[in-house]
């Protein structure tokens, strides 16, 4: 559990430094984006050895139906992350689609995983994206005027959002964790 927590703690704090400190991170320039790359990719391996090494208390385990639910709001999670990056119309109403896709990949995850390692993990990540937003809210102030964007990029966030599926679905597989009930 103890990696889970240091994992959690070192991706806050790279990814709130821009919130929290902007002057210290803009005095990195380009080698702050470097810092804050390589203090994620270690935090996400100290999350997962910790999730796969840690032992705790099962409070439910993965019903078929939960699975299926698990499954849809596990597509929605990659529309928004793909939303965020192509700036589909979803972005009209949701003004941080990707920190929205990491609380519903969060919510997901509990609804299949109901074990103290989960609580920590996915619990940790999505409180963290719900801090995140209210962070960058505070600091950007009011949102700006909303531009439709061209129907291709709606197109392309979709077949982004179904090969990605596919994919995550398979390595799940390749892991051992039959993502399909």
């Amino acid at each position: 559990m103890t990696l889970i927590i240091l994992g959690l703690l070192i991706w806050a704090g790279a990814h709130f430094w821009k919130r929290v400190a902007p002057d210290h991170r803009a005095s990195f320039g380009d080698t702050g984006k470097g810092i804050v790359a390589g203090a994620s990719v270690l935090a996400i391996v100290l999350m997962v050895l910790g999730y796969r090494w840690a032992d705790g208390a099962v409070y439910w385990g993965r019903g078929n139906g939960l699975v299926w639910l698990n499954n849809l709001l596990m597509v929605l999670a990659f529309y928004l992350f793909a939303a965020s990056g192509k700036g589909t119309r979803v972005t009209r109403a949701i003004r941080h689609p990707q920190l929205t896709a990491v609380v519903v990949w969060a919510v997901a995850h509990l609804l299949v995983n109901g074990d103290v390692a989960s609580f920590v993990l996915f619990g940790g990540l999505g409180l963290w994206a719900l801090a995140e937003m209210v962070v960058i809210n505070r600091a950007q102030g009011p949102r700006g005027a909303y531009h439709a964007p061209p129907v291709k990029s709606e197109i392309i966030a979709v077949v982004a959002t179904l090969v990605v599926t596919v994919i995550v679905m398979l390595i799940h597989h390749w892991l051992g964790v039959t993502p399909w009930g």
